[in-house]
């Protein structure tokens, strides 16, 4: 079987939820996937078109009244079967993470004390905002998709971010209060 990056896999399993449009795909992934996957545009259309070519998906135009034709995408018995392929195997890598605060204190003796406590407490502000986003948004899971057999599995990868985010929060306190004590 054929291998694809995982912009392809991604949009397979998009595919499943009911979005249909690149639109529909790209605000999926704005609203959900975006705080662990990013996709642009530039990359939904391309990979649309491949998944067409390679018979993953078959595309629909509809016309819309006043606006321009709509093409819809639904994934083909193939299709599936690429994405539960993908799915069965094994995680090939543990993810990399590219985090500026830590190259930034990685050399932080040649900056301020009082830029390192600066740049710290801004990054902690954005972790609690991005915790209470997280927790904004296992509200509406729960809420609105009771009956909807992928919100458990929306769920629990909400949870992984809401552990990770909890985590890096109290490191930045733990790292606050070994820079406070630091002898400059």
């Amino acid at each position: 079987m054929k291998k694809y990056n995982h912009t392809t896999y991604a949009i397979l399993g998009i595919l499943t939820t009911g979005c249909r449009s690149g639109y529909d795909i790209k605000q999926l992934i704005d609203r959900s996937l975006n705080h662990f996957w990013k996709i642009s545009y530039g990359q939904i259309y391309p990979t649309l078109k491949t998944m067409v070519e390679d018979g993953l998906a078959e595309v629909q135009t509809s016309s819309q009244k006043g606006k321009p034709d709509r093409n819809e995408y639904f994934l083909t018995s193939k299709g599936v079967e690429t994405l539960k392929s993908w799915l069965e195997e094994p995680i090939q890598q543990i993810p990399g993470e590219r985090n500026e605060i830590l190259l930034k204190l990685f050399f932080g003796r040649f900056q301020s004390k009082e830029s390192t406590v600066s740049l710290l407490e801004e990054y902690k502000q954005q972790l609690e905002n991005r915790y209470l986003t997280y927790v904004s948004i296992e509200q509406a899971i729960s809420k609105s998709n009771e009956e909807d057999k992928d919100s458990f599995y929306w769920l629990i990868t909400l949870d992984y971010g809401k552990r990770v985010t909890k985590a890096a929060i109290e490191w930045c306190i733990s790292t606050l209060e070994q820079i406070s004590d630091q002898e400059v």
